[in-house]
């Protein structure tokens, strides 16, 4: 079997980090978890469209609906930073940019993230 990295790269001792088919994996795994997810979202919306607050907070105040909910969260949000992870690797060149870019993705998914869920949780525990 014959090498396919050029000198340089085997001098260099560069290569794949390895990350990129497990990237694509969870991209894809994530966005699989989100339909049913997200069918389940829209369909509570559609069912108390016109409910008073008291209704959807009895709603979401259901342990298995905020458990439906948090795993809406978690995924969606874990999707939306590997999605904006690719955006940026593919379309920001400068390396201090970048990784500006990436830890200020990573900041602004966990908050929203965290955000999110105390927010369910304050609903199922009271």
């Amino acid at each position: 079997m014959s090498n396919m990295r050029t000198p340089l790269s085997r001098a260099r001792g560069l290569g794949s980090a390895q990350k990129g088919t497990e990237h694509f994996w969870l991209q894809r795994v994530t966005a699989l978890a989100n339909i049913p997810l997200t069918l389940f979202l829209v369909c509570a919306l559609v069912v108390h469209a016109g409910a008073d607050h008291a209704t959807m907070v009895a709603f979401l105040g259901n342990p298995l609906v905020g458990v439906v909910m948090l795993l809406l969260i978690i995924s969606a949000i874990y999707h939306m930073r590997l999605g904006l992870q690719v955006v940026i690797e593919d379309y920001i060149h400068g390396e201090a940019s970048k990784l500006l870019a990436i830890v200020a993705n990573n900041f602004f998914s966990l908050t929203v993230g965290v955000a999110c869920s105390l927010a369910v949780l304050k609903l199922v525990i009271g």
